[in-house]
């Protein structure tokens, strides 16, 4: 059966968000931001195998490839659309066993303050996260302290130029709405 892939820009420049019009991932996401760490997942590895890729992430019916800097889009776009079709006509799976991501994506908060961390989780799930998955990405909670939160980019968020604008304008401004206590949104993993 023939497998029609589509592509769509995402407001990082260096990263591409490829539909292949089937799950990718039954739950949750996966972000392989080097090839070491691609170790768990076929599709990944095989992605990694075109030169000039330097991150993949996988959403519930997206993959979001990553280029190096100075690579055109027109030169490795063909060999990375070749490799997805190519993983989906093998029968492999995308995750190998024991590949499969945990959870939500968040991190876990211990001690005080639980109560204000279940409440941004909340507010991430519902208004956050469906709205960077568009943009083929993800943002999860890393932490909570003295007001601060820390969020990690993954996918098309990572290195984004408008990412800055987007916790600061958007998910600061959500978060600090809903919740007083919170101060501030601070990016991790940069």
């Amino acid at each position: 059966m023939p497998m029609f892939i589509q592509t769509e820009s995402t407001p990082n420049p260096a990263t591409l968000k490829f539909l292949p019009g089937q799950t990718v991932l039954e739950a949750g996401t996966a972000d392989f931001p080097t090839p070491d760490a691609a170790g768990k997942s076929p599709l990944a590895q095989r992605i990694f195998g075109v030169e000039g890729v330097t991150g993949v992430f996988f959403g519930t019916d997206f993959v979001t490839v990553t280029k190096a800097e100075g690579v055109e889009w027109e030169h490795v776009k063909p060999a990375i659309l070749g490799a997805i079709m190519e993983h989906y006509q093998s029968g492999a799976p995308v995750l190998d066993e024991g590949g499969a991501p945990a959870g939500d994506g968040h991190a876990v908060h211990e001690g005080e303050d639980g109560e204000i961390v279940e409440q941004i989780k909340v507010l991430l799930d519902s208004r956050v996260r469906p709205a960077v998955a568009q943009d083929g990405g993800d943002i999860t909670f890393h932490g909570f302290d003295r007001g601060v939160v820390y969020l990690h980019m993954q996918g098309a968020c990572a290195g984004c130029p408008s990412s800055t604008l987007t916790l600061k304008m958007g998910i600061e401004n959500l978060l600090r709405h809903y919740i007083p206590e919170v101060t501030e949104v601070r990016p991790v993993g940069l």
